[in-house]
């Protein structure tokens, strides 16, 4: 009987412990967003630097994101997981850059030059 009551109270503190991994990585994931915000919202700096700024607020809530909700780094076995992620990480990086490379083109051709270039071969037809 003293065997089924320990690994009970061990799940019940693993199950504890889970719980506030999941409060602390809201909490700093919160922290995060509400800063980034803030800091565009009420700026006093220049572009280039807020752009910096903001791009290492994501880099922080990236990782704890990664660390707290997905729970890569924390285990010791299989780190398949973290093979997988990598993975994910690479689809979501070329749907990342192909979609600024797709509007960036976009923008560029359709301009007001390039769309009165347009209409102006138009209208020699």
């Amino acid at each position: 009987m003293n065997r089924d009551a320990q690994p009970l109270v061990i799940k019940h503190d693993e199950t504890k412990l889970k719980l506030s991994s999941y409060i602390i990585g809201f909490g700093l994931s919160l922290l995060l967003t509400l800063s980034a915000y803030l800091l565009v919202t009420h700026h006093g700096a220049s572009r280039n630097v807020l752009v910096g700024i903001v791009a290492f607020l994501a880099l922080c809530q990236f990782i704890t994101q990664t660390y707290f909700f997905l729970h890569l780094g924390t285990e010791s076995k299989p780190r398949w997981k973290i093979g997988i992620f990598f993975f994910m990480l690479g689809v979501v990086l070329i749907l990342v850059v192909g979609s600024l490379w797709i509007m960036y083109n976009l923008n560029y051709r359709v301009s007001i030059p390039q769309e009165l270039k347009y209409v102006k071969s138009q209208d020699d037809l």
